[in-house]
Formats: structure tokens, C-alpha cells, sequence
């Protein structure tokens, strides 16, 4: 086989799927991956050819460039020198995978070479981490919208260093061992590695008076109160945005967002689907049998709703436009299920009524009963 058949390479058909592809390197990689062969030159190699063959195979134009004119139609996309680790853009796409399976140090080859473990910048500065917190809300204050008051713990920047971590009076200086880059560099193979300096723990700084307030960190726990508006419409499991109110940033690094997800309470006799509202209305069988108005509840307010007589259990009546107003202003309908009664605790009076009513009522007053029992005998007649 070829060096640059890169579809012998990933063993697999030049029909293959986006998905067959990504599977067939993920299976390859993890053979010839440099931690599970220290040591081993070939399997790195072939290791480097097969997140190539990746690179090619899984982007659309280059595939097509590949299928069409061979490893020579795609050496240009990767400049003079062919195919470097700078151009594989998939680190972040597989380095959790590595690293389940090299107990945790599995996906530094991926974050060494393209940076993809660390979001720590030049001078070590680093962007806060996101939060969550997550509030329950009743279901009429998700309809109409509400403002809530939450108290979250967080890092919050250094009052007394403005987040530099040295001492008032006082500001770090350059690392040494790295001159500030935070970063030294180590040959393995035919990799050139870059790890976090182990002087300065990757900062490229030093502070050799640190502030007292913080111990040195630029960030000092401390909690907080903020207000957050519920927005009318909002659905149970909605997550709301709260930009830069997540962990303050290290060294002037921009603080991340919180996330507010908002789990709707039930309701008494209120349900929703999507936009749409249902609720269960009982009525008694003379009002269903001779026809009556009802006042039902919405949550747009109440609402006369004209039941026409032999109304059967169960049966929904449609009133457009009065369920919830979605975010994007849609308004949904709210549904009336008509649930008949049977009356309990008769007394004598009222059962001999209602046997006289039995006796006098034909097969032509249940039409739905009369319609079934024929289908009954029908299905045994021909057994």
C-alpha cells in the first residue's frame, strides 16, 4: 500500500462517509498513538500519516482535490513543506477521546502539539470558567415572565492587585527559565513539543511579593447577588445567558458567562406542550347529554366556552390563540378536554330516576355503544 493512499490508510472504501471515516481514524490512532508505542519511530510516523489521511478525507474540498488529482492535488493546501501538525484541525475533536484512554496524559500529544488543552494566553492570563445554576420557577411566572434574585459564590478579581496577584506597589516580573513565554520546548522523536514551564507554571511570570489579599492568586472568593429577568414564554429546561458574571478571568483575562437553567414548576390542572396549553374540564352527563357554557380558566384569563349537547368524554374544543406567547411572539392555542362525570352516592330517588331514563332510552340515543356491541357479535359470529 501506498504512503499516500490515505484510503488504504484509514482502511476504507472511497464511498465512505464522513462518519466511517472519523471512526476508521479513531480506531487506527489509537493503535499507533506515541504513548501506547514510547519509543517507537514507525508507529509515530504512521501516526502523523493517518491524522493526514484524516485532514484530507474528512474536509470536502480537499477530498475532492485528493480523489481527483492524488496526494500531489492536495501538497498545496498544506504549503512547501506537506502536511505539519499546524494544519491538522481536528485537536479539540479527539483529545478527550486519547485521554480516556491514556489515563488522563493520553491527549497531551494533541494539546503539546496544537494547543488544544489550554485556553492560557500570552503572560498566563486565562478566561474565567462558565457556571450554572439551576432555579425552579412556577408555571404561571414562566408564561407571563418574572425577575428573580440569585446568590451564586464565585472568584471574583482582586480588589487590591487588580487581578496581577503581586502586591500593591509591586508587579510581576518575566520568568527566566522562559523568558516570559510560559512555555519550553523538548524534542521527542520527530516531535517538537512545547510544556507549560515547569518554573513559572506556564504564566511567564514570577511574583516574588505576592498580594496578601489573594495570596498571590488575583482572584478572591466572594458572593453575589443578581437580579435575572425570566423572559414571558419561557419553557422548562431554557437556558438563560448571563454574560461575564461566571469566574472573574485570571491576570486581566475576560470573565466567563453564567447560565441560568430555569426547570418550570407543574400546575394544578395546566399543562403545556410546546405553545399549546391543555386543561381537563368535568362537567355532569346532563350537562354533556343536553348542551351547557362553562367558564374555563386560561392562562390568558377566563374564557366561556358553548358545550353542544351529546358532548362525549373526552372530547377537546380548540380556543386559537389564547396558550402561551413563545419568545420568538408566536401565541399558542389552549385546548379543553371534556372529562363526563359519573355521579356517585345516588339516592333512592335519584336511582329510580335513572333507571326509568335507562329503560326509556334506545339503541339510537348511544349511537358509539350500539356501533361497538355490532362489531362484537359480528367478531364472533365468525369465529
Amino acid at each position: 500500500m501506498a504512503q499516500d493512499d490515505y484510503y488504504g490508510l484509514l482502511g476504507v472504501e472511497r464511498s465512505a462517509s464522513e462518519a466511517e471515516i472519523k471512526k476508521a481514524f479513531r480506531k487506527r490512532a489509537l493503535k499507533y498513538h506515541p504513548d501506547r508505542n514510547p519509543g517507537d519511530t514507525a508507529a509515530e510516523d504512521k501516526f502523523k500519516k493517518l491524522s493526514e489521511a484524516y485532514e484530507v478525507l474528512s474536509d470536502p474540498q480537499k477530498r475532492k482535490l485528493y480523489d481527483q488529482y492524488g496526494a500531489e492535488g492536495v501538497k498545496q493546501q498544506f504549503g512547501a513543506g506537506g502536511f505539519q501538525w499546524s494544519d491538522f484541525t481536528h485537536a479539540s475533536e479527539f483529545s478527550d477521546i486519547f485521554e480516556s484512554f491514556f489515563g488522563g496524559g493520553g491527549g497531551s500529544i494533541f494539546d503539546q502539539l496544537f494547543g488544544g488543552g489550554t485556553r492560557t494566553r500570552r503572560g498566563g492570563s486565562q478566561r474565567g470558567s462558565d457556571l450554572r445554576v439551576d432555579i425552579d420557577v412556577d408555571f404561571m411566572d414562566a408564561v407571563k415572565g418574572s425577575e428573580r434574585r440569585i446568590e451564586i459564590a464565585k472568584p471574583e478579581l482582586c480588589g487590591d492587585c487588580k487581578g496581577t496577584g503581586a502586591a500593591p506597589g509591586t508587579s510581576p516580573s518575566r520568568c527566566k527559565h522562559c523568558n516570559g513565554t510560559g512555555q519550553v520546548r523538548m524534542s521527542q522523536g520527530f516531535f517538537s513539543i512545547a510544556q507549560a514551564c515547569p518554573v513559572c507554571s506556564g504564566t511567564g511570570q514570577m511574583i516574588e511579593h505576592p498580594c496578601k489579599s489573594c495570596g498571590g492568586q488575583g482572584r478572591v472568593q466572594r458572593k453575589k447577588t443578581l437580579k435575572v429577568k425570566i423572559p414571558a414564554g419561557i419553557d422548562n429546561g431554557s437556558r438563560l445567558k448571563v454574560n461575564g458574571e461566571g469566574e472573574a478571568g485570571s491576570r486581566g483575562a475576560p470573565a466567563g458567562n453564567l447560565y441560568v437553567v430555569v426547570h418550570v414548576r407543574e400546575h394544578e390542572f395546566f399543562t403545556r406542550e410546546g405553545e399549546n396549553v391543555i386543561c381537563d374540564v368535568p362537567i355532569s352527563f346532563p350537562k354533556a347529554a343536553l348542551g351547557c357554557e362553562i367558564e374555563v380558566p386560561t392562562v390568558q384569563g377566563s374564557v366561556i366556552l358553548k358545550v353542544p349537547p351529546g358532548t362525549q368524554s373526552g372530547k377537546l374544543f380548540r380556543l386559537k390563540g389564547k396558550g402561551v406567547r413563545a419568545l420568538q411572539g408566536y401565541v399558542g392555542d389552549h385546548f379543553v378536554r371534556v372529562i363526563v362525570e359519573t355521579p356517585t352516592n345516588l339516592s333512592r330517588d335519584q336511582r329510580a330516576l335513572l333507571q326509568k331514563f335507562a329503560e326509556s332510552c334506545g339503541e339510537s340515543t348511544h349511537p358509539q355503544s350500539k356501533g361497538f356491541f355490532d362489531a362484537v357479535a359480528r367478531f364472533f359470529k365468525n369465529l
